[in-house]
């Protein structure tokens, strides 16, 4: 597979599954996962209950995802600019409406 078809793959979690702690760390509740994209595998571990690993590692996939097209912060700038554009024709519409009223 050429680099390209790899890049143009999404990242995606494998699996998750219950670990011992790695090698130097303490305690319980350790989990193992594998993130993939195409044939390239990231595995790390975490510490928490199951679901609370779930959590953590969609975010991670999400912002890798997000990272490979470059949208993190723009994507969050754009969505303000166009939640204010919004607001702005909303108000100009109120105040349009409120116009057309007779004054009582």
């Amino acid at each position: 597979m050429n680099d390209e078809l790899i890049l143009e793959e999404a990242y995606h979690i494998d699996s998750v599954t219950p670990s011992e702690a790695p090698t130097g760390m303490e305690g319980d509740d350790w989990h193992c996962y594998i993130i993939m994209q195409g044939t390239n595998s990231i595995r790390g571990y975490r510490q928490g209950k199951r679901r609370a690993v779930m959590t953590a590692v969609e975010e991670i996939v999400e912002q890798l995802n997000e990272r490979r097209f470059g949208k993190r912060g723009r994507a969050k700038k754009a969505e303000a600019a166009k939640k204010a554009e919004a607001a702005k024709k909303a108000e100009a519409a109120k105040k349009a409406e409120a116009a057309k009223k007779p004054a009582q």
